[in-house]
């Protein structure tokens, strides 16, 4: 890259955005942020207290009414406004996700296109809120059923894709016509930062939409979330901390939507196209340096076909370049902090204790930041770790199987449901793994599932509601059921 990286995070605000304003924090503190290709601190920002986190609540609540009576038209409008401002800032906000959060830049860019895409997509969908009337069955009355917005909401955003978990939440909120307050993940904040100040220039009205962010996340968000004012969470990350906000939440019995943990099964049989199953496995394994909750985690390959398999995939992965995420050519960049690293070697480590072939890679790379090589593992055998925790790094883990029923068990053998991805020519097979495979989301020969059109979500323990699609903006409305009398006066 030849963008002055000093002058793009310059353009970053480095306060809190609370009722249409830029302001420290009430303590005065700040928190670093970091790049994880060479651990520097690259800005220092405003770390909330939870004093801000209730004020920012305050000016959520205070715009509740005006912005709910906004019409839908002006408010898409807005958010088109957004897209079009967005396509044109493009490689600013690329080069800020790549800088705090690793990712190559060609994968920036391509992050920045489809978190646009929420902003597009809800900007349509803000006009097609739809209800129902017609006489109730006794021919008594008028029903009426009307959509009405939750009312002020709290978003939650994890680091590993910065922009589009940001629009994949504002968007629907704004269309429906809720405030929101949103908390974006410490080690990521700056490009959230960016995003709240390019709504504030696209006409946002005063808060609209309030940005925290904070170094001690429980502290900041109990209140707001035990908050009579609050009517609606949405948080995406671990299942875990999901778990106690869902406790948290029932407090008020507030509207949830939860993107949780992920454990999705790679499923090729031995019909499959090789060549697109390859291709599919580095698309749905290595996308963000396979930091993903979509991240393929268990490759169950065909007996017959799995050395092969195993073959090309290696030689893929020997020819990544890793390095720097701004540099050009590079495909690999690193995980987000040392401790993502330390747990890709213990799961690879576990692995390989247990009888697992390490084919290549394996170890934490010997230079500046936060690099773990891209490594493929084979043969593993139950009882792994790395079978039933989410890897969130660049390990292939490969499990052989032989018949159809086993295929199904191994890929089913988990608390998680979020996606699955399956390679077979055969149409009906491919039928039986839509109806068979327990997730919320599944790629029949793909390896990239994602669009703003469709509801991102999944069953079991990978959390409640979808995300995008027409059932992405009704998370955010809520339903009044009103009966007329036949005759007036």
């Amino acid at each position: 890259m030849t963008s002055d990286h000093s002058a793009v995070l310059g353009a970053v605000p480095d306060n809190l955005f609370v009722a249409g304003r830029w302001r420290a924090s009430s303590s005065g503190a700040t928190l670093d942020v970091r790049d994880p290709s060479t651990g520097e601190i690259v800005k220092s920002i405003a770390d909330a207290t939870p004093a801000d986190g209730m004020a920012a609540l305050d000016a959520a609540d205070a715009a509740s009414a005006t912005w709910a009576g906004v019409p839908a038209r002006e408010r898409g409008e807005l958010l088109r406004r957004a897209f079009d401002m967005l396509q044109e800032r493009k490689e600013e906000f690329a080069l800020v996700m790549s800088i705090e959060m690793g990712k190559p830049i060609a994968e920036a860019r391509g992050e920045v296109a489809y978190g646009g895409e929420f902003l597009r997509w809800f900007s349509e969908e803000a006009t097609r809120v739809q209800g129902r009337y017609g006489p109730n069955p006794e021919g008594t009355g008028r029903m009426v059923v009307s959509q009405h917005p939750v009312g002020p909401c709290f978003l939650i955003t994890p680091w590993n894709f910065p922009l589009a978990m940001a629009t994949r939440k504002i968007a629907p909120a704004l269309a429906a016509g809720c405030t929101v307050v949103i908390k974006p993940a410490a080690l990521t904040p700056l490009t959230t930062l960016l995003f709240a100040k390019l709504l504030q220039d696209a006409g946002l009205p005063d808060g609209v939409v309030n940005v925290v962010t904070t170094s001690t996340s429980s502290a900041l968000s109990s209140p707001i979330i035990g908050d009579p004012r609050l009517r609606k969470l949405s948080f995406t990350g671990s299942t875990s901390v999901g778990q106690k906000l869902l406790a948290q939440a029932a407090q008020n019995v507030l509207r949830t939507s939860m993107e949780l943990g992920g454990n999705a099964p790679f499923v090729v049989f031995d019909d499959a196209d090789l060549d697109k199953a390859v291709d599919g496995a580095i698309a749905a394994k290595f996308r963000n340096i396979g930091q993903a909750c979509t991240a393929a985690n268990r490759f169950i390959v065909h007996r017959s076909i799995v050395d092969a398999f195993t073959r090309r995939v290696t030689e893929r992965v020997n020819g990544f370049n890793v390095g720097r995420g701004t540099e050009p050519d590079v495909s690999i960049g690193p995980l987000i902090d040392d401790d993502a690293v330390a747990k890709n070697e213990a799961l690879v480590a576990d692995a390989v204790s247990r009888g697992a072939g390490l084919v290549t890679g394996g170890n934490r790379i010997d230079r500046a930041g936060s690099f773990f090589a891209p490594t493929v593992l084979t043969d593993i055998t139950a009882g792994s770790d790395i079978l039933r925790e989410e890897i969130f790094g660049p390990v292939v883990a490969i499990v052989p199987f032989d018949t159809e029923d086993e295929a199904v068990a191994l890929a089913n053998n988990t608390e998680y449901g979020l996606v699955s991805y399956v390679y077979t020519e055969s149409l009906s097979r491919g039928q039986r793994m839509i109806d068979r495979l327990a997730t919320g989301m599944m790629g029949l020969n793909v390896g990239v599932v994602s669009n703003a059109a469709a509801p991102f979500g999944g069953w079991k323990m990978s959390g409640l509601g979808r995300e995008g699609g027409a059932e992405g903006i009704h998370e955010y409305l809520q339903t009044k059921y009103t009966l007329t009398a036949s005759h007036f006066g």
